[in-house]
């Protein structure tokens, strides 16, 4: 019994182990973006922002945010987004966005290109980036 117990505070505590993760882009990008549009950016369905100005998503790879990410906003897993992207590049139909392999490259990233978007755990902000949604 007090192992069923223990097993059960510890799944309760791992779900809450995962911090919330926050969209951001350039500081001097004024759109506003929801979730079914972060959602069609990263999954290459839609190329710009509201204004017409190309976007540049990047994504991370095997980090706790994008696990979160691609499954509060993406509703897929790693390797089902990996398996999404392999089928439009193979048919020459889409190219995945970047993947870079930390909060702070993420970060560095878009600070530097007004077309970029990106995610990070929201604990990470700095105040180079401007959120636009938080999942």
């Amino acid at each position: 019994m007090k192992k069923l117990i223990l097993a059960s505070a510890l799944s309760l505590c791992s779900i809450n182990a995962f911090a919330e993760v926050a969209v951001i882009v350039n500081a001097g990008n004024a759109n506003a973006l929801d979730a079914d549009t972060i959602k069609k950016i990263y999954l290459g369905k839609a190329k710009s922002f509201g204004d017409g100005t190309k976007v540049n998503p990047v994504n991370q790879d095997g980090t706790a945010a994008a696990d979160e990410f691609n499954d509060k906003v993406v509703g897929k897993s790693g390797s089902q987004l990996n398996a999404y992207w392999s089928k439009l590049v193979f048919t020459g139909k889409g190219t995945p966005p970047e993947k870079l392999g930390s909060d702070q490259a993420v970060i560095d990233f878009v600070a530097a290109n007004a077309d970029a978007i990106g995610y990070v755990d929201s604990a990470k902000v700095s105040d180079n980036v401007k959120v636009v949604a938080t999942f």
